[in-house]
């Protein structure tokens, strides 16, 4: 469709236009003219929003859908429809769905199920076949069907000569390995961080240490193999330090954050709310400030949502019992908008892309129009009402929020929230 954005804000460092407020136009999918006053010579629709703001299309680096198989929790089609409503034109969907994404045909049938929608999906395939840890998937064939990563999604790699041999296979083809990183043994049966409010609930802990320990490890294998290595959802203070010390040795290693991690700690856990039961686990406020001062000074390169959809079945039992995870992309940027200032989110929600190697769209004329569109100032509270994924399990219900997601326009398709 064919549209004149008026009178928008536009927050993107990589266009001449960033911090100005223009009219922007549309014809065929691509921006046709940046300015003041574009006169409508067509009858062109016309969009006019309060305190609008445009960025480039925010990017997801780690979206669970559940389709095939737990289509109860989340299918493509509609998730795809809240990620673009939340003001995401690009997810890179994990491989945990049932089969496990791990051969080219199971990377064509998730793409083939997102076609022609608002906002796009990018398959992460398996690292190992069936994302059991044994053998490596099929690596080269799944790049070659459009993967654009190889991760088991919140699974550690306890071999570790199968990651060294992964980190020097990809090199053939420029792939990218993730890593998560939590030792198995170190973290045993404990659901939630080891420290004080865990002591004091009677919850089995998780140490730090289980996290730190295999990041140090796998950034040793990096460094002896070479190749590129994203270590998701990093959680502790130590985390943050050992990556900046990687950086600084010129390995190529990026990292990501979730959400919650930077908004909560795990003093909500107080109530033995399940909802608050995620991987990695909560941390103290002493790690959440490691974790915004690392966005800040560039040592975490992106914030997802780490959206996780889970049926009522799985997670309104005992804590112990109860499965990790929790949605997250409608409250992502309303979240962040309480903890950081708005020039940094639009960043590390878009800086996913590079690392991914899908190609950006600054707004510039004659680029795609790749856009979401925001309010940065409206305070509100997060309830069930704003929720649209098909499960309900997140762990901002209840969260005041700052700024508002209009919604999307991207493969020439408008998508709102409302």
């Amino acid at each position: 469709m064919n549209l004149i954005i008026r009178d928008a804000k536009i927050i993107d460092a990589e266009s001449p236009f960033n911090k100005k407020t223009v009219d922007i136009e549309i014809s065929d999918g691509i921006i046709k003219t940046i300015g003041s006053n574009i006169e409508n010579k067509n009858n062109t629709k016309e969009l006019k929003l309060d305190n609008l703001h445009v960025s480039q299309g925010w990017f997801d680096s780690s979206v669970s859908l559940g389709e095939p198989g737990f289509e109860d929790r989340e299918t493509i089609l509609h998730g795809l429809n809240v990620a673009g409503k939340s003001g995401f034109t690009g997810i890179a969907l994990q491989p945990n769905s049932f089969p496990i994404i791990d051969n080219q045909s199971q990377v064509s049938f998730v793409k083939s199920r997102a076609n022609n929608l608002s906002t796009e999906l990018f398959p992460i395939g398996a690292l190992t076949k069936n994302s059991e840890g044994k053998d490596l998937a099929e690596l080269f064939d799944m790049k070659n069907a459009g993967a654009v990563a190889f991760g088991d999604y919140n699974k550690n790699l306890d071999n570790a000569n199968l990651l060294k041999i992964a980190l020097q296979y990809v090199q053939d083809f420029d792939g990218l390995v993730i890593a998560y990183s939590q030792d198995t043994n170190i973290k045993g049966s404990g659901v939630a961080n080891e420290g004080i409010v865990a002591t004091r609930l009677g919850l089995k802990g998780i140490p730090a240490l289980a996290e730190e320990l295999q990041i140090a490890r796998n950034l040793f294998i990096l460094e002896y193999t070479g190749g590129k290595l994203h270590i998701p959802t990093i959680s502790t203070a130590k985390s943050v330090q050992l990556i900046k010390e990687a950086k600084a040795k010129g390995l190529q290693v990026t990292c990501s954050v979730a959400v919650h991690h930077l908004v909560l700690t795990d003093e909500k856990l107080e109530e033995f709310d399940t909802r608050f039961k995620v991987t990695p686990p909560l941390r103290t406020e002493a790690d959440r400030k490691a974790l915004i001062k690392g966005v800040k000074d560039s040592t975490i390169d992106m914030i997802t949502s780490d959206h996780n959809p889970m049926d009522i079945e799985h997670k309104k039992m005992e804590f112990d019992l109860a499965k990790n995870g929790t949605i997250g992309l409608e409250s992502a940027f309303g979240a962040l908008m309480t903890v950081l200032p708005l020039e940094i989110i639009v960043e590390k929600l878009t800086s996913g892309r590079t690392i991914f190697s899908i190609e950006n769209q600054p707004i510039e004329e004659n680029k795609k129009a790749n856009l979401t569109l925001f309010s940065p100032e409206d305070e509100w509270i997060f309830e069930k009402k704003d929720i649209i994924s098909k499960s309900k399990n997140s762990a901002f219900l209840g969260t005041k929020m700052k700024g508002k997601v209009y919604g999307i326009y991207n493969q020439e398709k408008l998508n709102f929230y409302k």
